[in-house]
């Protein structure tokens, strides 16, 4: 399978200016970033979702999540407007989206935000890159740039310079540089565009050298920056395109100064229409961030992991060996108090927007297993700037203590229930991985006792893994000890190394978790009701597991034809949130979710046809 197409909108302007209103909210976004920022843009080049000065920051453009005029938002309009198409230039984070009008005029949008080497230290400013020119004819276009303080409470104060316009907020001021007449663009006037155009938003600094020239040069070498990332992963044969853009997209979700790695861009999109499951996913689960090394390791992209393990460490030895919270803020915070934000109407009028997510206080005991997982390659890897010794295994193994101690103790699980707490399979599972690894590390590192030492500890827990989460009544490992019902999460059973997939219990597992869990090819979390009821839409990344497990399994036709139907439920720039609606084919949940863009590069690696079968 190719690439996605560029897909072509239809779209009717229809007020009287000519000028169309902004389109519906969909998550037909495309991201741009540069690992400090991002930013979510729609088919029409509007920018719906930028939280600065980084990703858990203040949504400055945020009618992704509700809008009053276009507030929040920023777009480059254009008059009678007809179609737009989409696509990312190649290998590379830079967004290129194409207008015309219905005289056949057309613009280039090309957006990005500057990402590259200087001065032997990454260059990643706060600043979106918007590059306008003319392909045919002189359109008239129209600048409406709208950003809004404190979660769009606050409009700001606006100020203008030469060839700037300062936009002050409480804490905040943002520059708009350009090479546009500033009179236009402050006064949303339409105009002819009879040339190239340059729109550089950011700190409140004068550029060093003119707008044009800035513009072009960072053009050039955050795409020379992208195209040598792409250039040195080691790919699989088959779908090749699809990994490019999923590995990108995870490297973009990397806050790089701290290291930490965000599940989402976003917060409260809905997991499910008018569901009211709308979380905040702009932080760093500890999770999701080890599921995210592993998939970028197995490209060869072993830079985040070195990075994310700097931030790891600080996580870990904040915890003075006691209880580690599953997530984390950016900046290493640790209170994320959950608030609501009333002014905000919601995805498609779906609130609540929350800021802030509970599952800071949680005990989620799998978190241990995530920890260990994460480091163990620098103790293996002789590529490693920095590889990991005996100071470091040390340390690790007080996170191994913990995971003895809370291995048979309930907890929220994984999927951070609010309400209930069991003695999950999934945690059990992860805290036996974090002492099956520790053994693996003493050995490389030649400590004897120490590998004896882990390896009992695992071998203790995996066999009452095997005996008190069996279900013989279902036959198949349930979701808790001594539990009935059915969970997807024990799926990692296989991935995580715990069983032989051939093995009979890990098979009927897999036989009934399908009739349980699935909707044709798209597959649940659970079957327990939790505290919002039934679960009625898939989790990308229980699809994947089932690929992973399923062709463990020796059931590949069955994998392979699941991955594609996956891809295919991509939208057209590549992109997967954190759920998909198994009737409308729609995506629901937080965008771009990082754990979905793992399950692409994951089945992908584990499915394609060799390189020596066409060289």
């Amino acid at each position: 399978m190719t690439s996605p197409k560029p897909e072509h909108h239809a779209h009717h302007a229809s007020n009287t200016d000519g000028f169309a209103p902004p389109a519906p909210n969909t998550l037909n976004l495309g991201v741009i970033g540069n690992c400090a920022i991002s930013a979510l843009i729609d088919p029409t080049a509007r920018i719906v979702w930028s939280c600065l000065p980084r990703f858990d920051g203040d949504p400055v453009f945020h009618s992704l999540l509700g809008s009053e005029n276009g507030d929040g938002s920023w777009a480059i309009e254009m008059e009678n407007l007809a179609g737009s198409s989409q696509t990312y230039e190649p290998n590379t984070a830079i967004l290129k989206t194409e207008l015309w009008d219905r005289d056949g005029q057309r613009i280039l949008i090309t957006d990005f935000a500057p990402r590259f080497l200087s001065r032997g230290r990454f260059f990643r400013p706060t600043m979106l890159v918007r590059r306008v020119q003319p392909l045919q004819g002189s359109p008239r276009i129209r600048i409406h740039l709208k950003p809004r303080f404190d979660w769009g409470k606050m409009a700001p104060e606006i100020t203008s310079g030469s060839n700037h316009i300062r936009f002050v907020g409480n804490g905040m001021i943002l520059r708009l540089q350009t090479d546009a007449s500033l009179t236009h663009v402050q006064n949303g006037n339409p105009f002819l565009l009879t040339r190239p155009l340059n729109f550089l938003l950011g700190p409140d600094e004068t550029l060093q050298g003119g707008i044009d020239e800035t513009a072009r040069l960072f053009e050039q070498e955050t795409r020379l920056y992208w195209r040598q990332w792409t250039q040195r992963l080691a790919l699989p044969l088959e779908w090749q395109d699809a990994v490019i853009r999923a590995a990108i997209t995870l490297k973009l979700s990397v806050f790089e100064d701290t290291g930490a790695i965000v599940a989402a861009m976003t917060t409260s999109i809905p997991e499910a229409p008018n569901s009211e499951r709308n979380w905040d996913y702009r932080y760093c689960w500890l999770r999701d961030a080890f599921f995210v090394v592993r998939a970028l390791n197995s490209l060869a992209e072993v830079g985040t992991m070195e990075n994310y393990l700097d931030f790891l460490s600080n996580a870990v030895e904040s915890s003075k060996g006691g209880h580690v919270q599953p997530l984390f803020g950016v900046d290493m915070e640790t209170q994320l108090t959950e608030r609501q934000v009333p002014n905000l109407a919601g995805y498609r009028g779906m609130g609540p927007v929350r800021v802030g997510n509970q599952a800071h206080e949680h005990f989620q005991h799998d978190v241990y297993g995530n920890i260990v997982l994460a480091a163990a390659q620098a103790f293996h890897d002789k590529r490693l700037i920095h590889p990991a010794g005996a100071a470091e295994f040390e340390r690790l193994e007080v996170v191994g203590e913990q995971a003895i101690a809370v291995f048979d103790q309930p907890d929220a699980g994984m999927w951070e229930l609010r309400t209930r707490s069991r003695i999950h399979t999934s945690s059990a599972l992860m805290c036996w991985a974090a002492c099956d690894r520790l053994a693996k590390i003493a050995r490389t590192l030649g400590k004897a006792e120490r590998t004896t030492y882990w390896q009992g500890k695992a071998s203790g827990m995996q066999e009452r893994i095997l005996r008190e989460s069996w279900s013989e009544e279902r036959q198949a490992f349930a979701e808790s000890f001594g539990g009935r019902e059915l969970d997807a999460s024990v799926l990692l059973m296989a991935e995580v190394g715990f069983i032989d997939p051939m093995d009979p219990r890990f098979i009927s597992t897999v036989e009934a978790l399908e009739a349980s869990l699935c909707d044709g090819p798209y597959m649940r979390r659970y079957e327990a009701a939790d505290d919002f009821g039934k679960p009625e839409v898939a989790f990308n990344i229980c699809t994947f597991w089932r690929i992973d497990a399923l062709a463990r399994i020796g059931r590949i036709e069955e994998a392979r034809a699941i991955f594609e139907t996956m891809l295919k439920a991509r939208n057209n720039l590549g992109m997967l949130s954190e759920d998909t609606h198994a009737t409308t084919g729609e995506m629901w949940g937080n965008y771009p979710q990082t754990y979905s863009m793992v399950g692409i590069i994951n089945a992908a690696v584990r499915l394609s046809a060799a390189w020596d079968t066409v060289i």
